[in-house]
């Protein structure tokens, strides 16, 4: 029988058929989907932080709990912004589900996000990890820490720098002094008895006060164009700038550069730039600690370095599981002598990579350095490799952005004058000096024995493919590379949404 002559037979097809008992959501839902995990554990965890969110009165308002659980979720399937997620909750049936279909517009999803839940989230990550501590997933035996910069929602050509504010504030003070000292040799006389001829620093009253006094010295002598035209551009201009340099200059809070936009983000240099050519972009710096690839807690920094942001970062660590866990292990941009000190007064281990480590075998063969120099630590000296003792003479005090303070002695060679060993040691007219801090020499001595052990050589293993893999799993799977909200405050939430959605997915 030919193809044409066989009956087509189709699945019954009414979009106008009634259904005498219609699905439920449950029905349509598989049972392990990871929407029911959502659902379970934000219903289990306590949310009292964020119900005092809420005043009271007035007219009704989503459930904190409903509007936590799509938030959660819509981060858990990479929609971040409002509007994609409130069409979500119209039109995706597991949000629909979740929501028990209420519709939450985007302005009332965006409300929720940096109003109610901001101050309170913290509080709602703590729970959920408590929840993970019960449930045996994290042991709090070991925690592997890590950086990575994010993206800020800001204009990527939008900045303030804090050298070219210092070049600037330095041009003008010179460029004033030169009107001054031009303005003193047409007068034939000092401007006045009191003031300075030379100026040390400069602000807007005083710029000001300084055109003025030049401007009526002036007004009877002959002057040329080009000085008249210098000092109707200093008195339009100057002043004004100086004001905006004042009202910026706290901004920068130890960093060198902010953006315009988004005035908490600092300019870094990232891997995935955007033009592939190593450019400069608004960013902020994410450290998270991991354990089996469970994120225990997130901080956001403006900072660029990864030591300066640790002692922060194990601090928050402490207050999210209510103790440290017993071994830290990161990587060579952590060893500080701050945080050596910090991890041993917190009673835990450092499996931290200092500087040399990596290092090291070829350091060793080098004899000039300070650490393979002998040492007399009864009588607190070195002896170079031409028998030469090196003394100490000085101290070198440093306090960080954090106030920790360091001490280096400063040692110096008793004669180095026709030493057949000075081309190689080091180049200088003088005798030869060394910086060397007691602590930590010592805490680098700890810390190669410690990573060098069976247990350090383990962590190290583990370390690469737990906290990094967190890392590719976010910017890769979850193409999460850039925030949409601005403000630490806010991006620190935002972040959060994403390390709680992939803790979900990972009890899913």
């Amino acid at each position: 029988m030919s193809n044409q002559s066989q009956k087509k037979v189709f699945k019954q097809y009414d979009q106008h058929q009634l259904m005498l008992l219609p699905p439920s959501f449950d029905e349509l839902i598989d049972g392990n989907h990871p929407v029911r995990v959502v659902n379970s554990v934000i219903d289990e965890i306590n949310i009292d932080s964020l119900l005092k969110m809420y005043k009271g009165g007035g007219s009704t308002s989503f459930h904190p709990r409903m509007m936590l659980k799509v938030l959660v979720y819509s981060y858990l399937n990479n929609i971040y912004s409002s509007r994609a997620i409130e069409r979500a909750v119209q039109e995706n049936i597991h949000f629909m589900w979740l929501a028990r279909m209420h519709k939450p517009d985007h302005n009332t999803i965006n409300r929720f996000r940096t109003g109610k839940l901001l101050p309170a989230f913290k509080n709602i990550f703590t729970e959920v990890g408590k929840l993970l501590i019960s449930q045996g997933i994290v042991s709090l035996e070991k925690v592997f820490i890590d950086g990575t910069k994010i993206e800020a929602n800001a204009n990527r050509y939008t900045f303030k720098w804090k050298k070219a504010i210092d070049k600037s504030k330095e041009r003008i003070k010179d460029q004033l002094q030169v009107l001054w000292e031009e303005a003193n040799r047409i007068a034939q006389e000092e401007l006045t008895d009191t003031e300075p001829t030379k100026f040390e620093k400069i602000d807007p009253k005083l710029v000001k006060e300084t055109i003025e006094q030049i401007k009526e010295k002036l007004v009877d002598q002959p002057t040329d164009k080009k000085l008249n035209q210098k000092l109707r551009y200093a008195e339009k201009n100057w002043p004004s700038k100086l004001e905006e340099y004042e009202r910026v200059e706290p901004i920068f809070n130890g960093r060198n550069s902010f953006s315009k936009t988004d005035n908490d983000s600092t300019f870094m240099r990232m891997k995935d730039d955007h033009m592939r050519n190593g450019q400069l972009k608004p960013g902020y710096n994410v450290q998270i600690s991991t354990e089996n690839q469970v994120i225990l807690d997130y901080t956001v920094h403006s900072d660029v370095t990864d030591y300066n942001t640790l002692t922060t970062h194990l601090t928050s660590l402490e207050q999210t599981l209510g103790e440290l866990p017993k071994a830290i292990v990161t990587d060579a941009g952590y060893g500080s002598e701050e945080n050596y000190a910090f991890i041993e007064q917190k009673n835990a281990e450092a499996y931290i990579k200092h500087t040399f480590f990596d290092k090291r075998k070829k350091r060793a063969k080098n004899q000039f350095l300070p650490e393979n120099m002998e040492y007399d630590a009864d009588k607190d000296f070195y002896t170079c490799p031409n028998g030469v003792k090196l003394l100490p003479i000085d101290y070198k005090y440093r306090t960080s952005a954090s106030g920790y303070k360091t001490v280096a002695t400063i040692y110096e060679s008793m004669n180095c004058e026709g030493c057949p060993l000075r081309k190689n040691c080091y180049e200088g007219k003088k005798n030869r000096r060394i910086e060397v801090s007691t602590k930590m020499r010592d805490y680098r001595k700890k810390a190669t024995e410690r990573l060098e052990s069976d247990k350090g050589i383990e962590l190290r293993k583990q370390r690469s493919c737990d906290v990094e893999t967190v890392f590719g799993n976010i910017k890769q799977n979850k193409h999460f590379r850039r925030f949409s909200l601005r403000g630490k405050a806010k991006v620190e939430l935002e972040f959060g949404l994403v390390a709680l959605a992939h803790n979900l997915r990972k009890i899913a």
